[in-house]
């Protein structure tokens, strides 16, 4: 709760103080994934905190429910907005030059326009059925249906509903991010022929550089692999346990914990912990963004901020290099 509380209001200090930021499109895709992820350090976390220590419902039945749409709209936003910044990466590398036309201010916002209906469909369709409340297993206020005549129905929503959450997000993340890969590996295969005709024509050189060349040649290849397997990987590891337990639940003649029922659930709120890192605060445009308002706290000024228009655009065209 502190590390997600923190790190997503900084994510949203360098979103408010740097127009930079602002301008580019997946921005508002950062933005609705940062608000979606405080919503739910603040209303979700503490609520299944309260659960776990005391081991029962938390607070009353009207605000459990509400716990529980947010719970359920807000994970699934979370799920579309990665969706959607995968998206976006995906044009900038494959379409650089025809980046800002394909992918302007008015299309970012019809695309989290979207997110947002969709992840309103399941919620609202829940709280019509009152599938919404206090699930022991996972000790919060989540999807649940005690009504064994509802069996069936309730299991038929929860497989549509992580199908068209979980499944998609993660399947689209996938497509997206191995094409932009096999651009990466491109490019570097590119720059790898270059270097090696250089050092062929250069006999002079000395042996250090050489070997300092062919190592960065070896990281310029590991890098945007390492990058893409830590999207797809963080989504993996805190949201598949989480899924699968629900789906495995439906099946009566598999027992689960409760101790791994409260555990999956808060590796899956652990994706909001980890979002801003991943996703913003260690790319050069949100350190720059943090080192002004730093700079700003103590009353320096930045020797080179004329710089970050130049860093900000070209971070905007190749964001897998960064």
């Amino acid at each position: 709760m502190a590390v997600s509380l923190l790190s997503n209001a900084l994510v949203l200090l360098c979103l408010l103080h740097s127009a930079d930021i602002r301008r580019q499109a997946p921005a508002l895709f950062t933005l609705n994934l940062t608000c979606s992820n405080l919503l739910c350090t603040v209303v979700n976390m503490p609520l299944t905190l309260a659960g776990v220590v005391a081991q029962r419902q938390p607070a009353g039945d009207r605000l459990c429910r509400l716990a529980a749409f947010l719970d359920t709209f807000l994970a699934t936003n979370s799920m579309l907005s990665m969706a959607a910044l995968s998206i976006d990466r995906w044009v900038a590398v494959v379409f650089p030059l025809s980046y800002r036309a394909k992918m302007r201010l008015r299309d970012a916002a019809l695309m989290v326009a979207y997110t947002w209906l969709h992840a309103l469909t399941f919620p609202a369709t829940a709280l019509a059925l009152s599938w919404l409340g206090f699930h022991p297993l996972y000790a919060s206020c989540t999807l649940c249906s005690w009504r064994p005549d509802e069996r069936l129905r309730f299991a038929v929503f929860t497989g549509a509903f992580h199908t068209l959450s979980f499944l998609l997000s993660f399947v689209v993340l996938c497509c997206t991010y191995l094409k932009v890969l096999k651009v990466a590996r491109f490019h570097c295969k590119r720059i790898d022929v270059i270097t090696m005709q250089t050092l062929v024509l250069l006999v002079d050189i000395h042996p250090s550089v050489r070997e300092r060349c062919l190592e960065e040649q070896k990281r310029r290849r590991q890098r945007a692999t390492k990058k893409i397997s830590t999207f797809i990987g963080t989504f993996l590891v805190c949201f598949a346990p989480y899924v699968i337990t629900r789906l495995v639940e439906l099946s009566s003649t598999v027992p689960i914990g409760p101790h791994w029922g409260v555990l999956s659930k808060c590796l899956a709120y652990g994706k909001a912990a980890s979002d801003p890192f991943v996703y913003s605060l260690l790319r050069h445009q949100y350190r720059n963004g943090c080192k002004e308002m730093l700079n700003r706290v103590l009353n320096r000024h930045p020797l080179h901020s004329s710089g970050l228009t130049g860093d900000s655009h070209s971070q905007n065209i190749l964001p897998v290099s960064e």
